[in-house]
């Protein structure tokens, strides 16, 4: 091999090289980006008097800690956003503000990205334990369900009056391509009613 063939060679080794560093840092950045979030929020959390107040996590953040979501089987905790927009998603589950607060009487609402917290869904079985902890009280739940559904065909806990806890989160998890129609939603009823 030829001198200029060598560092062709070496050339396109090391942008090789430099663009797998790049993707990795990149991919490993959400999921740090989600646990030191999750720190923060619970710090945040436990300033606002559990729900109580609403404490932003930091000065420019547009959503507060509302509520604990607990998912005792699988030994995993994880701090609830007051909304579910695409920004509070990308550091905790969020509470959909069309749905029941959640601890109280209705149909409550929260999801969150499926390669972060809620890539533990995948892990949930029928009849495991789910417990919210918000300013309305504490509320334990059990799951009763797990499905895909399409959400360009369904409409996810709109106009439904069921005292229950959705989880959602996109599908399948292991997608490769971020987003889709596709939807996992654990559907959990409540073992305790609500505190009045």
């Amino acid at each position: 091999m030829n001198r200029r063939a060598r560092l062709a060679l070496r050339f396109g080794s090391g942008v090789l090289l430099a663009l797998a560093v790049a993707l990795t840092a990149s991919a490993g950045w959400i999921h740090a980006k989600a646990l030191v979030a999750q720190a923060l929020l619970q710090q945040a959390w436990d300033q606002s008097n559990h729900g109580q107040r609403a404490i932003k996590p930091w000065s420019w953040a547009d959503f507060a800690p509302l509520a604990r979501l607990r998912l005792p089987s699988l030994d995993q905790s994880f701090i609830v956003l007051n909304k579910d927009s695409g920004q509070a998603l990308a550091f905790g589950p969020g509470w959909s503000p069309s749905s029941a607060a959640p601890a109280s009487h209705g149909l409550t609402v929260i999801s969150a990205h499926r390669d972060t917290q809620f890539s533990a869904l995948a892990q949930l079985r029928q009849g495991d334990p789910i417990q919210i902890d918000a300013a309305a009280g504490h509320r334990a739940y059990r799951v009763r369900s797990m499905r895909v559904v399409d959400s360009h065909r369904t409409r996810i806990g709109s106009a439904d009056s069921r005292d229950a806890l959705l989880l959602v989160t996109c599908y399948p998890f292991d997608a490769i391509v971020p987003g889709g129609p596709l939807r996992y939603v654990v559907e959990a009823v409540p073992m305790t009613p609500a505190s009045p």
